[in-house]
């Protein structure tokens, strides 16, 4: 079964710029749309970004257009998520998912589309 694990989560001052991998074990991602979601305490659960399985696209909130960038890594079977210029609202844990999308050329950062969860990473954001 697909596993997905998070990492290089941290703490950074306001401005700064933190990159966070979602690595996945037991199948290949090739076949999977990612997704990348936080959740901030006492807020609500929030799609942030996500990328096709072939790669052509991809989405993003529009709280984070213009900051972060999302990427794959097939051979590495590892996805990837740029953070710059990070706000404090940017807080939360981060988690990556995974869908087996209809059409491999779009994604979509709803997350009852996902199937597959990780555990989360810790992003805090604070002078």
């Amino acid at each position: 079964q697909l596993q997905l694990v998070e990492s290089g989560g941290g703490l950074v001052q306001p401005g700064g710029s933190l990159r966070v991998s979602c690595a996945a074990s037991g199948y290949t991602l090739d076949y999977y749309a990612i997704g990348w979601f936080r959740q901030a305490p006492g807020k609500d659960h929030e799609g942030v970004s996500c990328i096709s399985s072939s790669g052509d696209s991809t989405n993003y909130a529009d709280s984070v257009k213009g900051r972060f960038t999302i990427s794959r890594d097939n051979a590495k079977n590892t996805v990837y998520l740029q953070m710059n210029s990070l706000k404090p609202e940017d807080t939360a844990v981060y988690y990556c998912a995974a869908y087996l999308p209809s059409n491999i050329s779009i994604c979509v950062y709803r997350g009852y589309d996902y199937t597959y969860w990780g555990q989360g990473t810790q992003v805090t954001v604070s002078s």
